[in-house]
């Protein structure tokens, strides 16, 4: 992915400036939504790497089944609570639009984020 093309975690914002420094390993993100956001993108560029790294360990799989298949069309953010700077804890509501073999599929998921030693974790969705 070219820096300067919009970040798939449709943001607004270029791939650089938005999740890129998160999925690259060069920042951890600051809040539960930076981190939902730049999961998202890891999910898109198949990044199974990132996808561990920020999944609490509890909850965490040994290994992550991507479909080559799959294709990621786009993320609708639909609120927030807590997981801000200041929080220890922080849940977003989301919905991910995808496809997989040309039939559309719709996510729609409450996640529940922790921050364990100053990092923001995935912790389980429902």
């Amino acid at each position: 992915m070219d820096s300067a093309d919009d970040c798939p975690c449709d943001s607004g914002q270029s791939y650089s400036n938005c999740c890129h420094p998160y999925v690259a390993g060069l920042v951890a993100p600051e809040t539960a939504l930076a981190l939902m956001r730049s999961r998202y993108t890891a999910y898109v560029l198949a990044n199974e790497a990132y996808l561990l790294a920020t999944w609490h360990p509890s909850t965490r799989p040994h290994q992550l089944s991507l479909s080559s298949g799959q294709h990621w069309l786009g993320l609708k953010i639909k609120s927030t609570c807590r997981g801000g700077e200041d929080d220890e804890t922080g849940e977003v509501v989301f919905v991910a639009r995808y496809k997989i073999d040309g039939r559309g599929h719709r996510l729609e998921e409450h996640s529940q984020f922790v921050r364990q030693d100053g990092r923001w974790l995935y912790l389980i969705g429902h």
